[in-house]
């Protein structure tokens, strides 16, 4: 019944004590941790993240109730906030006097809405008023200001990944102001607008953090919109908007999603695809912005796959109703108490679940009927090889019956993305032979990715199958055969050719 689904929660999720009247759920999503706090920690605070070495169990003073807690990189310093003018540290570094000190905000009468670690030891306090980026000096018990910003703020988003600070601005919210941090350094990035579908009167912050994200796609930086419609009968369905955030430049919209329909939505992003969760429908759907469909300036997707439930999930009870020998019983899945995080985080404080989202290559094949559109898909997916050629061996020996217009695009495009990493290790391999230069230190080696299929691998997993099973249905034509060995010229080279020969390819079809 899996193989049926294309989405599907990690098989072994990290497990924390479930959210409740004493135990408080947090998590950081810098460090990918859940911090459980007990009676503001003062019989205990246990911190899960994705491995084991991440874990840490402590406990602290009860000063208040916790609005945010969160380690440094490499959990060296934790900062805790329990009021809205200060922030609390404690030294977690070895051989470190593991005593908690307290910093303010400089600017008076600001109300601190929260902070985000941007390094080990700089930590940026975010304010109503603006931002103030410290760096922690944790052998003097001390901070030491860097650079600050006056600017008034509804609400702010981090990207951990890139270290961009996304700050809302203005009376309706809309204009989102930049800054990325690096090295000690602050810079302030082009602010830009988000288009809402109606500008309220009088004017009200009409953009919540609920229906913005940020995320990586393909190595770019994009801020996601949820961009609901009003619910005339007449009116599309929502969208998801996004813009793209350039380092340098200005930020412009370049991609828009169609879900085609309104309600709750909830956004991830999984190898490259952005996966739209609803949850009246209690199903997702996935887009790939590498499918390009042009619609003017901008690039409008359709979903790649139909709409589609997360793979139905298990879960062990847990608690003093829970009996040791209880079969699993089943999740519910798009539950109102999940939280969703990017890229790939779903988390149940409830149940006491945390887990990442995972797409599945099989599935689509049977989903995604045009051959070349299917290809383009999976050759931009992170473990697709194998899939990839499972495709090619139905297509020869099944699938499509002979028609060698599909079987020349699909091999045009895996021979095109094989001779591009060619060409690219051979560039970077004449530059290194040059010997050092200002040039050459400006080459990185390609990386092989599962993309790649060579001749070893259409052999071993695709052409051999031919000889050990004696396929004896053949080519409509000498012609044909012909026609296939051009397209496959890249996989029936130099070693191959030992293996199989051109006789062989007339007796494929």
């Amino acid at each position: 019944m899996s193989d049926e689904f294309y989405l599907e929660l990690s098989e072994n999720p990290v497990q924390f004590e479930n959210a409740s009247s004493v135990n408080n759920v947090f998590f950081d999503e810098a460090n990918k941790q859940v911090f459980a706090v007990r009676s503001g920690g003062a019989t205990g605070v246990v911190v899960k993240g994705p491995d084991d070495k991440s874990s840490v169990a402590f406990r602290m003073d009860d000063k208040g109730e916790v609005k945010c807690i969160k380690f440094s990189l490499g959990n060296k310093i934790l900062a805790v906030q329990r009021t809205t003018k200060s922030v609390d540290f404690i030294n977690f570094i070895p051989d470190y006097p593991h005593l908690e000190f307290s910093h303010e905000c400089k600017t008076k009468n600001a109300s601190i809405l929260g902070f985000c670690w941007t390094s080990w030891n700089e930590v940026v306090f975010v304010t109503d008023q603006g931002i103030e980026f410290y760096q922690v000096l944790p052998d003097k018990r001390t901070l030491k200001l860097l650079k600050s910003q006056s600017i008034n703020v509804n609400w702010y988003m981090y990207c951990p990944e890139t270290a961009v600070l996304l700050l809302s601005t203005t009376v309706q919210g809309n204009v989102l102001q930049p800054f990325a941090f690096k090295s000690a350094t602050m810079s302030k990035m082009s602010k830009f607008e988000i288009e809402l579908p109606a500008v309220p009167k009088p004017a009200k912050l009409s953009l919540s953090e609920r229906d913005i994200a940020v995320a990586t796609i393909y190595d770019q930086l994009y801020v996601m919109y949820l961009k609901h419609h009003s619910r005339a009968t007449n009116s599309p369905g929502a969208e998801v908007v996004l813009y793209h955030l350039p380092r340098e430049g200005t930020c412009r919209k370049t991609h828009v999603l169609k879900l085609n329909t309104t309600g709750k939505f909830a956004l991830n992003v999984v190898d490259n695809l952005v996966v739209v969760h609803h949850q009246s429908s209690q199903s997702s759907l996935i887009y790939d912005i590498k499918l390009r469909e042009l619609d003017g300036a901008l690039n409008v997707h359709q979903p790649v796959l139909p709409a589609q439930s997360i793979n139905p999930y298990k879960i062990h009870l847990t608690g003093p109703a829970a009996a040791p020998s209880q079969a699993p019983v089943p999740c519910e899945l798009y539950s109102s108490s999940w939280s969703v995080f990017q890229p790939d985080i779903i988390i149940s404080a409830s149940e006491g679940y945390l887990w990442y989202l995972q797409v599945k290559l099989q599935p689509t094949l049977k989903l995604l009927r045009d051959k070349g559109k299917l290809m383009d898909f999976l050759l931009r997916r992170r473990d697709c090889k194998m899939v990839i050629l499972s495709v090619c061996s139905q297509m020869l020996t099944e699938g499509d019956k002979g028609n060698l217009s599909v079987v020349a695009t699909v091999f045009d495009k895996l021979n095109q993305v094989y001779k591009e990493y060619l060409d690219a290790e051979q560039v970077y391999t004449a530059a290194m032979e040059s010997g050092p230069s200002r040039s050459s230190t400006s080459y990185k080696r390609p990386v092989r990715t599962q993309a790649v299929i060579d001749q070893s691998d259409m052999y071993t997993h695709v052409l051999s199958d031919f000889t050990e099973k004696k396929v004896t249905k053949h080519c409509t034509s000498f012609q044909d055969a012909i026609a296939i060995f051009k397209r496959m010229h890249f996989f029936l080279c130099s070693a191959s050719l030992k293996y199989f020969c051109l006789m062989d390819c007339c007796f494929l079809f």
